[in-house]
């Protein structure tokens, strides 16, 4: 069952074009690395699929029906978004901010029931939080702050979830750690969009890779088919060491092949 569908999509910031005819489908019980260099278009594309960003071509369809006329409630419970780096400046507990994440699911001025209880228990158990839930958020480090916020965003159970960038500042066993409940989450029924710039985990962790790179997309499929060294050279500029371990593929980059031409992409602040 097809989840969320991208067609035709572009976007540009002023006169520089960033996304072209961006065409994408997205299955119940998936997980797609979104890869590329910087400048590529991957936080674009996801504020674009969120709603945060007005693209001017292409549509939307949250299961074959257009986002922009879906009522609101409806697609903030279909739909999480977590951004790239969220910014926390409240001082509340790690509880009561993970528990935000199920605001769709109440009532006006509504209290938690039994129900949101036992979610949110479930997003701080699944992010490895549960054990300072009674920290104020502003107390905590970079990484714990993004499993937190990572938390809010399952705890609402949304079909589709898209992470920008949720392993970055993370060291590498949450980031393993996070890598593989976002695997279960997507291959409990739910679709899983993921933009990551770790190739060995992207490769071992996604059920598919969609590569983009000058405004398009330049692979999309397994990751034996996308993350070729032909790839690698073109859109990133390297060589890569790549093997096997433990039944999964390790994709190490080595050396530049030459100097990446793409600059870094726009800030969106405000758009």
């Amino acid at each position: 069952m097809i989840q969320l569908s991208v067609s035709a999509l572009s976007k540009s910031f002023g006169n520089r074009r960033v996304l072209e005819n961006i065409s994408l489908d997205v299955r119940a019980g998936e997980m797609i690395g979104l890869i590329g260099p910087n400048g590529s278009g991957k936080s674009t594309l996801l504020r674009c699929i969120a709603g945060l960003l007005t693209p001017e071509a292409g549509d939307i369809r949250i299961k074959d029906e257009l986002r922009d006329r879906i009522d609101p409630g409806l697609l903030a419970r279909q739909l999480s978004y977590l951004p790239q780096s969220g910014e926390v400046n409240w001082d509340v507990t790690v509880e009561v901010l993970v528990a935000l994440g199920r605001l769709p699911h109440q009532g006006r001025w509504r209290a938690l029931t039994e129900t949101d209880r036992e979610a949110v228990t479930r997003a701080m158990e699944a992010c490895d939080i549960a054990s300072f839930r009674d920290r104020l958020v502003t107390e905590l480090s970079g990484g714990e702050r993004s499993r937190v916020l990572l938390a809010r965003a399952m705890a609402g159970e949304p079909d589709i979830l898209l992470a920008d960038e949720p392993i970055s500042g993370l060291d590498p066993g949450h980031a393993i750690d996070v890598m593989d409940r976002l695997g279960r989450l997507a291959h409990s029924g739910k679709s899983v969009i993921v933009v990551i710039h770790d190739l060995t985990l992207a490769a071992r962790y996604c059920d598919r890779l969609v590569l983009l790179h000058e405004t398009q997309i330049a692979a999309d499929g397994p990751s034996e088919t996308v993350l070729t060294e032909e790839n690698l050279a073109r859109c990133y500029g390297v060589k890569a060491f790549r093997g096997m371990a433990e039944g999964g593929a390790v994709i190490v980059p080595i050396r530049r092949t030459r100097r990446a031409e793409n600059s870094a992409e726009p800030s969106n602040e405000g758009q």
